[in-house]
């Protein structure tokens, strides 16, 4: 198995506590697997957002987070370059369906999708309860009808303890569903095994990674308002930030802990070579063997 960590959709440029500036990113997982396909974590922005984004994107998404939507960006355009064709992407697990994680998903219309049972029915019944939704959630990203596999947590085995979703159906792979709510109604974490450590993808359950230092945790004065704006659960998102950060006291050299939108972090997993148009300027996704 190896491991891809690809940049699918460079947003506005957001700046660290020393003042440099980068573009934010949306770090997905790219996996080669030998029985699964290829495995896809989250999918951000896709073709279809690229050519029209007017009509598959929000205005206030647009206006807020100022993508800059590059076809090179897109998951599929990587999966291409490697060699690969929309069909060989067998599954999707998806943090959440917010605008900038689902956006790939009619590039890859045979995949099945996995997510949360709550995530899926709050995105499908349309403009919800709460009022971000109407900007969060676009029918566009699953009118093709995808094949959804939908799971609801139950109290079993535990991951550095936490409630896990695992395994996934059709997936041999080593990969769960980390439900870590707050963001989303159904937001969760995906974990996936890799050679010699877990890579734990947080989605948007922190923003920046000062958030989770388990020694001086601190905010990010933006992304501290982004997040405020879009949760829907407080309390239960800072419960999550404080049980992350324990998780990298406690096990920081047992997982890789990163958010989705930092592009440091993903700057420090992929190494020089990261994806098209990223934050590096390379034109190769940077890998690391999985298990």
């Amino acid at each position: 198995m190896r491991i891809h960590h690809i940049n699918c959709g460079s947003m506005r440029a957001i700046e660290d506590e020393a003042g440099s500036s980068l573009p934010a990113v949306c770090h997905c997982l790219l996996i080669e697997t030998e029985a699964d396909g290829l495995v896809l974590v989250d999918t951000g922005l896709g073709t279809a957002d690229v050519a029209d984004p007017q009509r598959t994107l929000s205005q206030e998404f647009i206006g807020r987070a100022q993508p800059v939507l590059e076809l090179e960006e897109t998951a599929l355009h990587q999966v291409k370059a490697l060699g690969y064709d929309a069909g060989d992407v067998r599954h999707i697990v998806l943090t959440h369906l917010d605008i900038d994680h689902s956006g790939g998903l009619p590039d890859f219309p045979d995949a099945r999708i996995h997510v949360l049972d709550a995530e899926q029915r709050t995105a499908l019944a349309g403009t919800g309860s709460h009022p971000e939704d109407r900007v969060r959630y676009r029918p566009a990203h699953w009118a093709h009808q995808p094949l959804w596999q939908t799971y609801t947590p139950t109290v079993g085995e535990s991951w550095f303890g936490f409630d896990t979703v695992r395994p996934l159906e059709g997936l041999n792979a080593d990969i769960a569903l980390i439900p870590l709510g707050g963001h989303t109604a159904g937001h969760s974490a995906v974990a996936v095994r890799a050679a010699d450590r877990w890579l734990l993808h947080c989605g948007d359950a922190y923003y920046f990674h000062t958030e989770i230092d388990p020694d001086r945790p601190r905010g990010h004065p933006g992304m501290d308002i982004l997040q405020q704006i879009t949760e829907v659960d407080r309390p239960l998102r800072m419960a999550n930030h404080a049980r992350l950060r324990e998780l990298v006291r406690l096990h920081g050299d047992e997982v890789a802990v990163f958010a989705a939108h930092d592009p440091w972090e993903l700057a420090r997993l992929a190494g020089a070579s990261m994806a098209g148009g990223s934050t590096a300027g390379a034109s190769t996704p940077g890998a690391e063997p999985g298990s």
